[in-house]
């Protein structure tokens, strides 16, 4: 794996800890979920009328992955009523990348080198370690499905856009229709919160939907990496944004040990030296 693809990745990666600091920091998670995927329908409605189609094999994997997405934000927000952030997100992160290089040795026939899973696997520990003291803590039985569920979801989604972006012949049309469709989890949420909305603060909508740009903004150039590198190893990078979301969590809001969340990124970074060596 080039140096330029690791880059994009751990962009990405940043970029996904900042859009769930925005989430995280929200009075109502649910409501800021629905203006994070309208921040992804406004300007994918530009980009679809600007670009050409994608391929019509992508379309399929387009509308899996659209279905796939709304069971993860039905599972990640009842995962968020039944436990904390700290508890839930480094459940349903850690468990993708291994997930995630499963699913594409099963297939697509990506099979990745010991030296990689090795570097999963130390990532994997990163993320757990990040918030290792509210998980000691305990995880009810709940939250703990409900977090499983959404690391599910993300690893489905996972390799369902990765081949789909293989498919398509246009990586922004696929990722464009990608955040369009977006417009079915903003509407659902929009129903069951449309008493609240008229009464949010603009500052609400504003940051809601920055945050949905951010996101759509990361997931742009994930699905651009995936082109380049095995599903596996791009997902076990993106996840290194845990560590990134614990460090903001420690500069800007004042949680946690950092002497824990140091140790976490180490060994995290070595993972990320060990894949890119690898692939």
């Amino acid at each position: 794996m080039t140096l330029f693809v690791i880059a994009i990745i751990l962009t990405a990666a940043v970029l996904h800890a900042v859009w769930n600091a925005i989430v995280k920091t929200a009075a109502d998670r649910t409501t800021t979920l629905g203006l994070v995927a309208l921040g992804h329908v406004i300007p994918a409605t530009v980009m679809i009328v600007l670009l050409p189609l994608p391929s019509a094999e992508s379309f399929t994997y387009i509308l899996i992955s659209t279905v796939v997405h709304f069971g993860y934000y039905f599972m990640l927000g009842k995962a968020y009523q039944h436990g904390d952030l700290s508890v839930v997100y480094p459940i349903a992160r850690g468990i993708v990348p291994a997930l995630v290089s499963l699913w594409a040795m099963l297939l697509v026939g990506e099979v990745l080198p010991l030296q990689a899973w090795v570097g999963i696997a130390l990532i994997a520990v990163g993320i757990q370690l990040s918030s290792w003291k509210a998980l000691r803590s305990g995880v009810g039985r709940w939250a703990l499905g409900f977090a499983l569920g959404t690391g599910f979801c993300i690893s489905i989604y996972s390799v369902v856009d990765g081949i789909g972006v293989r498919l398509s012949g246009n990586t922004l049309s696929y990722w464009a229709w990608g955040a369009f469709l977006h417009l079915f989890i903003a509407g659902f949420v929009g129903i069951r919160r449309r008493k609240s909305l008229a009464e949010l603060p603009a500052k609400v909508w504003v940051i809601g939907i920055l945050g949905g740009l951010v996101s759509m903004t990361a997931y742009g150039l994930v699905l651009y990496a995936k082109n380049f590198a095995p599903l596996g190893a791009v997902s076990a990078l993106r996840e290194t944004s845990v560590i990134f979301a614990a460090l903001i969590g420690f500069v800007f809001l004042k949680e946690g040990n950092w002497m824990r969340r140091l140790g976490a990124a180490v060994l995290m970074a070595f993972g990320v030296a060990l894949i890119g060596l690898a692939v």
